[in-house]
């Protein structure tokens, strides 16, 4: 298939119709000026081709292809090219038939594009599919060569190589389709996956859910079999029941009768007795009343035990400041202790730090003066030798001065020297008499050996003392901080009880009724559930008004505790329960309340709000608080009070009550505080008393860890003391022994004998100092002789660097002179302050004694008042045993008539009961009845069965098969069917089925892919092995052409392509070069020219392989000099025989070789085209030149 013609309108610079024909079967080429259109020609046959990428094409869209982008009247592009399709062997696909086809590609402006094939429109895939069947396929255009493809080959690796080779041999194709297989086996296993995990995560659990479905509903059906056959025995069963019911029914009836009649009897003998003992109680009552009347005495009794209770509160009160300044005191006296510890601590640490600073300014101040003393002669040594009347006497003068100064020091120790021999001498010669005496007495002397003992024991214990770590003082501070702290806990507990039996009237015990009783459920008195808020303390009267009796009441869980308590809780006074589960509580409309506020805001509140309580008894303090308003005033309480929207009880401040009923109480102050308060202040007391107890706690624990230690210090230290005192006893006794005098005149012989011997050391030491400094001076005197002017400035040198030592030493001394100072009057002031602490410790003990004298005149004159105040309150009992006597008999007469009355109410309920039996064991014979027959409409076998009821060896032997027991199993039964009816699935039967089926098919399917996957994998592997083999044929064969195209381009060259060094075919293949004969290492080794023919001849032997229909080279020989032009001109001429050649190109070594010559021309803003059939006009001439 090859072009015979092209025709171009309006496309690009060919703005009128412009057919192009003649076109040569195997060579033509194209040629003109630059801009006259030639690569126009070459684009617009690609345009028909159906390229994309229009950069190829130099255009950006497609507006770009039109004449002038359509702004010359030009608003559509055509390009139509004839193929000459006679060679049937290289045809299109399904083009067989046609000898000729004709391709239309159209463009319109606004981006409309068609194809039109032997004048059918036609789709751009299918224009695509006829040129790709033929090798044409634009967008891998290998037919179009550019000149940008010869630089792209040049620069081209070796896999870029290898991958030409494999597009020409088409086994690129093979990889495309390898990457689909790929896909598709990617495909596969992603659908494998989704098969598995349909599998597992769908039908598998369905499936398991369709078997545990499966098995409950069989067990739903054994199950209801199972509750047939038991619904039939426990029917037998209250069938026969009910049959012997009717039967056994009317001697009851007659027995329960007879009991009532007897009832009755009893009844009225009790209504008798009832009414006499109502009398003797109001007798009793009359008798009391008229004994109340004739006495007087109570109040009296009450007044003063009201006067001797203030008067006891009074002395408390005095007590508790007392206390109070006790405690201050001791705690200043602990305080003062302490400190006292801390400076005895301090001046002990002080004056040791002073004897070493002491010791250390000593020998500072001794080095300093022997430095001074020194440099002092070295002064004088220098005057002497520098201002004599002679050189030689000053001289003389001088060192004369120190040689007999040494030579007197070194005479004195060789004095002492001798003296202390001397002294040794005698000492030696009395020893020699007495050591025996005392080595005898020491044998004989027992006491010198306790002595020596006891020394080491003291030794001992003062080490062991050192090494335990104990501190007396903190001991003290402990004690001391115990002391108070027990204190405050016998202060507050004495408060506690004080203000208790104030508040006795709240005191509420009780036994607990039964066994394992729970006290939690007893809350206590309304009084101590109420929590007083600080800011509302001044509503306490108020409050204790409006709760009135109430605030006694006893709040328990619920009424059966409440009985309980009444009953058995052996209760000491009579008490109101409250039971929280009975109450009826009840609070003010918010409306009546809003409206109190508002007539005064910020004087009225209620009642409830005022206090804080627990939210389990919010029933109870809503009964006794929630239905009463407390007022600031009188006036607010009248207002609001009588107030129609208002209309509520009200309690003002000062306990006036008001009523919307008309009734005024007075308001009454309690004694002291009140109620409230007093046990605001008691929990106050108790809360600061469990503070203190557990600060007591706390150090009585802390004591007792440290116990060990201190018992263990105070044992050591005692036994030091013990010991410290025997060897002061021993040391008299030793003192006026004979023996002990003997063997302390030795020990002071021996002492005085050593004292001699060191001093003899050290005068040994002064006499060789002296005779080293004797000799030394004899030295100097010589070298000052040989050389006086150096030994004098070595004798100044040496003056200057001790004056220099002394200066820096001056100031040290000086500085440890001041910090000795220093440090002696900070000892003098810790003394001081040790004085002053001494005489404050005394002055609180004082103050302390004074207190507790203080203290122990309160604690008489309270248990006087106390005395006084029991005899009263004693006195004041005994008149109300008078009255209690009165008492007891009424509680008596009231105990009767409660036994009789509650045995009165016993006797009409168990008459009611029988009654009661009676109509239910006839409403029970008549249900009975109506049981058997409603039985026998409902089941039929029992008519037929009822003869077999209770017999043994039948289905309903009653002994073998416990009805009871089989009522229970039935119940259970029943329950386990209600619960499966919920569970299972009536159509799981089928379900399962379908399920299974599609598990069975889901996985032939999961087989089915992993043949298909296997299958595919292993066509991959041949394929690859074919693929191998083609592309070693195409490489051996390019190779070979590659070799003699460049040879016929560049005669004595060779060129081969061929895998890197070391490595294979498939790794990639590289361009090798022979010049002359010379293998070259690289291509840059090569002139550009020699690089293009190089990358040609590489084309030209792709395309040689497998020949396209046509070919379009577009200026490829530009780089290539006129000789390599004309060589390539020839070879395409002669070498590429079966395919149509279209090139463009500058140059007559190229398009003098071709057939047919077209030159563009630029004119009037169009491009033309005029063709020349060079190979005829060849011929015309040499047939001209043959004539």
């Amino acid at each position: 298939m090859r072009i015979e013609e092209v025709v171009i309108e309006g496309f690009k610079s060919y703005a009128a119709r412009t057919h192009i024909t003649g076109w040569d079967p195997e060579f033509n080429a194209i040629t003109g000026l630059n801009g006259s259109g030639k690569s126009n020609i070459l684009d617009a046959i690609c345009f028909v081709l159906g390229i994309t990428n229009l950069s190829q094409v130099r255009a950006t869209n497609m507006q770009d292809l039109i004449y002038k982008r359509g702004q010359a009247g030009v608003n559509k592009a055509s390009v139509t090219i004839t193929f000459n399709n006679e060679d049937k062997n290289s045809s299109p696909v399904s083009f067989e038939s046609y000898d000729k086809i004709s391709v239309t590609r159209q463009i319109i402006m606004g981006g409309q594009s068609k194809y039109v094939v032997n004048g059918t429109r036609a789709q751009q895939q299918t224009v695509g599919n006829l040129f790709q069947s033929v090798q044409l396929n634009i967008n891998n255009p290998h037919f179009l060569i550019m000149q940008g493809r010869i630089t792209k080959v040049l620069n081209m690796k070796p896999p870029e190589i290898l991958a030409m080779i494999e597009e020409a041999s088409g086994t690129r194709m093979f990889e495309e389709r390898k990457e689909k297989a790929l896909k598709t086996i990617a495909n596969k296993v992603k659908k494998l996956e989704e098969i598995n995990m349909l599998l597992n995560e769908d039908i598998e659990p369905k499936m398991e859910r369709l078997r545990a479905e499966k098995r409950s509903y069989l067990e739903y059906q054994k199950t209801e079999s199972e509750i047939d056959r038991l619904n039939r025995i426990v029917t037998a069963f209250e069938y026969l029941m009910n049959l012997e019911r009717v039967n056994k029914s009317s001697a009851d009836v007659d027995a329960k009768k007879k009991k009532i009649r007897d009832l009755e009897t009893f009844s009225e003998r009790l209504k008798e007795e009832i009414a006499h003992l109502e009398d003797d109680i109001k007798q009793t009552i009359h008798k009391k009343e008229m004994e109340l009347g004739k006495s007087d005495n109570i109040q009296e009794l009450e007044n003063s035990i009201m006067e001797f209770s203030n008067q006891i509160v009074r002395i408390n009160t005095k007590r508790d400041l007392n206390r109070a300044s006790i405690d201050k005191e001791t705690k200043n006296k602990n305080v003062l202790l302490c400190n006292k510890a801390e400076i005895n601590q301090v001046l002990l640490q002080k004056s040791e730090e002073y004897k070493k600073l002491e010791t250390q300014f000593e020998e500072i101040k001794r080095d300093h003066d022997e430095k001074s003393e020194q440099v002092r002669k070295a002064e004088l040594l220098l005057q002497t030798l520098s201002t004599g009347v002679s050189a030689q006497e000053g001289h003389e003068n001088g060192y004369m001065q120190q040689l007999e100064e040494a030579r007197n020091n070194a005479s004195h120790a060789s004095a002492e020297i001798e003296q202390a021999k001397l002294k040794i001498s005698h000492l030696s010669k009395e020893l020699k008499e007495k050591e025996p005496l005392a080595i005898k007495a020491v044998k004989n002397n027992e006491l010198l050996k306790d002595y020596e003992s006891a020394k080491n024991d003291v030794q001992n214990l003062m080490i062991a003392l050192s090494k335990i770590n104990w501190d007396q003082s903190k001991e003290k501070c402990l004690l001391n901080k115990k002391s108070i702290v027990e204190n405050k806990v016998k202060e507050f507990t004495e408060k506690c009880e004080s203000l208790s039996s104030q508040l006795s009237i709240i005191e509420f015990s009780y036994s607990d009724p039964t066994s394992n009783f729970d006290r939690s459920k007893v809350k206590g008195l309304v009084a101590e559930l109420i929590n007083l808020n600080p800011q509302y303390a001044q509503c306490s009267t108020a409050l204790e008004i409006c709760a009135g009796g109430r605030l006694y009441n006893v709040v328990v869980e619920n009424d059966n505790v409440g009985s309980q308590l009444l009953e058995k809780g052996k209760l000491r006074k009579r008490v109101t329960m409250i039971p929280l589960n009975k109450i009826k509580a009840s609070k003010i409309p918010t409306e009546r309340l809003l409206n109190a506020k508002q007539l005064a805001p910020e004087k009225v509140h209620l009642a409830l709000s005022l206090i804080g309580y627990d939210d389990e008894v919010t029933s109870a303090m809503e009964f006794v608080f929630g239905n009463t308003l407390i007022c600031t005033d009188a006036d607010t309480c009248k207002r609001v009070t009588f107030d129609k929207k208002v209309r509520t009880k009200s309690v003002s401040l000062e306990g006036d009550v008001y009523d919307p009923f008309g009734t005024l109480q007075g308001g009454s102050k309690p004694s002291f505080d009140g109620i409230l308060m007093g046990l605001k202040t008691l929990k106050e007391y108790k809360k600061q008393l469990e503070t203190y107890q557990q600060e007591l706690d706390d150090l009585n624990a802390e004591i007792k860890c440290i116990q060990k230690v201190i018992d263990e210090y105070n044992k050591t230290k005692k036994q030091l003391d013990l010991k410290t005192h025997e060897v002061t006893l021993l040391e008299e006794q030793m003192n006026n022994s004979r023996d002990s005098q003997i063997i302390h005149i030795v020990e002071n012989i021996k002492s005085q004998i050593a004292e001699h011997e060191n001093t003899i050391v050290e005068s040994q030491e002064k006499q060789r100092a002296a005779l080293d400094s004797y000799q030394r001076i004899e030295e100097e005197m010589n070298e000052y002789k040989n050389n006086r002017d150096s030994k004098l400035k070595d004798i100044k040198e040496s003056v200057l660097k001790g004056k220099s030592e002394i200066a820096q030493s001056d100031q040290v001394v000086i500085n440890m002179q001041r910090h000795v100072r220093t440090m002696r009057l900070e000892i003098k002031q810790i003394e001081e302050d040790l004085l002053n602490a001494n005489d404050e410790i005394e002055n609180v003990d004082n103050n302390i004694k004074q207190l507790s004298q203080i203290a122990e005149s309160l604690r008489n004159e309270l248990d006087q008042f106390k005395n006084s105040l029991d005899q009263v309150q004693a006195e004041l009992e005994k008149e109300r045993e008078i009255l209690s006597a009165f008492d007891e008999e009424i509680v008596e007469f009231q105990t009767a008539v409660k036994a009789k009355t509650s045995q009165l109410t016993e006797a009409q309920l168990e008459m009611s009961k029988i009654n009661h039996d009676i109509e239910k064991v006839q409403k029970d014979v008549v249900a009975a009845q109506q049981s058997v027959l409603r039985m026998e409409n409902e089941h039929d076998w029992i008519v037929n069965q009822r003869q077999h009821f209770g017999k043994p060896n039948t289905p309903f032997d009653f002994k073998n098969q416990n009805p009871n027991e089989c009522k229970k199993m039935l119940r259970q039964l029943e329950l386990n069917r209600d619960k499966l009816r919920k569970e299972i699935n009536d159509k799981v039967m089928n379900m399962i089925d379908s399920v299974e089926k599609k598990e069975a098919s889901l996985k032939q399917d999961l087989n089915t892919l992993e043949r298909d996957k296997k299958k595919i994998e292993e066509t991959l592997v041949s394929l690859g092995n074919y693929k191998k083999d083609a592309l070693q044929q195409t490489w051996e064969k390019v190779n070979a052409d590659f070799g003699a195209i460049f040879s016929d381009l560049l005669p004595d060259s060779f060129a081969k392509i061929q895998p890197p060094e070391g490595q294979g075919l498939m790794n990639g293949l590289e361009i090798k070069v022979s010049l002359g004969g010379i293998w070259k290492q690289s291509l840059s080794e090569l002139s550009g020219g020699q690089r293009s023919l190089v990358a040609l001849s590489l084309i030209l032997s792709l395309l040689q392989f497998k020949p396209a229909p046509m070919y379009i080279l577009d200026e490829v020989d530009a780089a290539l000099d006129l000789s390599h032009t004309q060589n390539m001109g020839q070879l395409l001429r002669t070498r590429f025989k079966g395919s149509q050649f279209i090139v463009v190109s500058l140059k007559d070594g190229m398009f003098n070789n071709a057939n047919v010559l077209f030159r563009t021309r630029f004119r009037d803003g169009t491009s033309i085209v005029e063709r020349t059939s060079q190979r005829q006009e060849l011929e015309r001439r040499r047939t001209q030149r043959s004539r």
